[in-house]
């Protein structure tokens, strides 16, 4: 008899045939009888969605594929994978991670594990601690702070790592925060916090949130995002404070 399923992990894909970790996500799903993997390919132009079908096949009872035919970046593939999850499956919880693993699966289903009343929304923090391991690409660290710089003045957010790629939901949490679009393409997870502010009000959405220091990341490969996007992070930053402090 089938494990009833609990944990959903949405994992947004552009072009990962080269670098799909093919032993990892096995080894994962041979031992999780418990979670569903909606893999969602974002018009990859590349073999990924080949990739991701026989992985389906192989493991039809926790594997979900949704292709979307034009890319349409992580925000939308993320929002329309985790509303794929919903319509086919009745889980306890939800929540996405990056396709190259930086946080690993057993990690992120620890970050699942939080969510227990009061908490509806969990998520991964990059500090680096002792006993942890945050390999990060020094570039990417100097910019990920100074966004989270700008984060905090412009948006007045209390928390430390709004951009780490790890964050999981209740059901009911995810329906009402994915419900509909995102502003920008690549600081959806900022609108989520907002999203959280208008539900439970800004002395109180805190409480409902647990944001959990890493054991392990590590950066892989190059970012999806442009560099050039650096120059246009302050702009989309003053569109969602104007849009959610309305």
């Amino acid at each position: 008899m089938q494990e009833k399923l609990d944990i959903g992990i949405v994992i947004p894909c552009y072009n990962e045939e080269q670098n799909f970790l093919h032993t990892r996500y096995r080894s994962f799903l041979e031992t999780n009888s418990n979670t569903v993997i909606c893999f969602v390919n974002d018009g990859s132009t590349d073999h990924t969605l080949n990739i991701l079908t026989n992985l389906g096949k192989e493991f039809a009872n926790h594997v979900v594929i949704l292709n979307l035919k034009t890319n349409s970046g992580k925000a939308e593939a993320v929002r329309q994978g985790i509303h794929h999850l919903n319509n086919l499956h009745s889980l306890n919880k939800i929540g996405f991670i990056d396709a190259d693993l930086a946080v690993s699966l057993e990690e992120s289903i620890q970050i699942a594990a939080l969510i227990q009343d009061p908490i509806v929304m969990a998520f991964g923090s990059r500090i680096s601690k002792v006993g942890s391991h945050i390999d990060r690409q020094f570039h990417r660290f100097i910019i990920g702070r100074f966004i989270a710089t700008i984060i905090s003045n412009i948006l007045d957010l209390k928390v430390y790592d709004t951009q780490c790629g790890c964050k999981f939901f209740s059901l009911e949490e995810s329906k009402e925060l994915f419900k509909k679009p995102f502003i920008t393409k690549w600081l959806f997870d900022v609108e989520l916090f907002f999203r959280m502010q208008k539900s439970y009000g800004k002395q109180d959405y805190q409480y409902k949130m647990y944001e959990a220091p890493l054991k392990r990341w590590v950066d892989r490969g190059d970012s999806k995002v442009k560099f050039s996007y650096g120059f246009k992070v302050f702009f989309d930053l003053l569109s969602i404070r104007n849009a959610y402090k309305k």
